[in-house]
């Protein structure tokens, strides 16, 4: 057998469609030889894909399917936003195709047949994904109540600017509210309801999202998030994850990198400094979260107790 002739750099190490071969000038004996992996009508690939980053294995598949964009989990995980993850093969892509349009079946790909407004989609790397709003809608077909009030915070919190590359939510909650009020009789609307209710501004992480919502069906007071410390100085301090400005508790959940050095050496000093101010530091960790989070409940109602706090009072 021959040696096949080179893809254009353009098409090597990653997935693409005819119609982008014959862009490049690549001749329809190339495309029928047998080095070729065929992943679904009118998309190859020279080698596998499933290393690849997600936007460069999905953009085929969308190309070849007419006014389709990415969206459930596919359009989550573009949009960086927390999910579940996807059981099964990893290359199974979501898309909606608009109501109307003619049956889709193609490997590889989810299709969910509805209604789809022109102000909910966007683009991610060039590719049309489901807005943050209408990914979070869908979402609660597939996610819990808990997990959809995750995505929603991460939906509408302030992103920090020194640590990211935007300055503005990704929506806003009114935003997930005209979701839920277009889409009426939507799988999941339930669902959406009860969670949009749950939804604040303020939490950076899912974990401290389920920590707050465990906190509150305790019976503990709804804590604030990431507001910051201003001690008897004046002077704006550290921004507790959650706090209890009223008892003087802070509450930090320590994620798993907080055990690097760098790190170890902030949280002391960051408990140092909560001595010096007056205030309680109440530290969490993914141990803390097991059993429903009983054991992080326990350890934050204890703090509060002991500051004053009575339950009714």
């Amino acid at each position: 057998m021959k040696t096949p002739r080179l893809l254009p750099d353009e098409l090597q190490g990653r997935p693409f469609t005819v119609a982008d071969a014959a862009r490049a000038g690549v001749s329809d004996k190339r495309l029928r030889h047998r080095t070729l992996h065929r992943l679904g009508k009118g998309i190859l690939s020279e080698s596998p894909t499933a290393d690849l980053p997600l936007s460069i294995r999905v953009r085929p598949f969308i190309e070849v399917n007419v006014r389709c964009a990415a969206s459930h989990l596919t359009a989550a995980e573009l949009l960086v936003l927390p999910r579940r993850q996807q059981k099964g093969k990893p290359d199974m892509f979501h898309v909606i195709r608009p109501e109307g349009e003619a049956h889709l079946n193609r490997p590889h790909v989810i299709v969910h047949r509805m209604k789809l407004f022109s102000d909910e989609v966007t683009t991610v790397d060039g590719i049309p994904v489901t807005t943050p709003e209408r990914t979070w809608l869908d979402m609660a077909e597939m996610l819990t109540v808990d997990e959809l009030v995750a995505m929603g915070d991460s939906c509408v919190r302030m992103p920090r600017p020194e640590f990211e590359d935007r300055d503005m939510p990704l929506c806003s909650l009114a935003d997930l509210q005209r979701m839920i009020d277009r889409h009426k009789g939507k799988r999941g609307l339930r669902k959406a309801k009860e969670a949009i209710k749950l939804i604040r501004v303020g939490s950076d992480s899912p974990q401290e999202t389920l920590l707050r919502l465990a906190m509150v069906r305790a019976g503990l007071p709804e804590p604030e998030l990431n507001v910051p410390i201003i001690g008897d100085d004046g002077l704006r301090h550290h921004d507790p994850d959650l706090s209890y400005r009223k008892y003087r508790i802070g509450i930090e959940y320590d994620g798993e990198h907080h055990g690097e050095a760098g790190q170890v050496v902030r949280d002391i000093a960051r408990s140092e400094s909560y001595g010096a101010l007056g205030w309680t530091e109440v530290r969490i960790s993914k141990r803390h979260m097991l059993n429903d989070a009983k054991p992080a409940v326990a350890k934050i109602r204890t703090a509060l107790v002991q500051a004053g706090w009575r339950k009714g009072r």
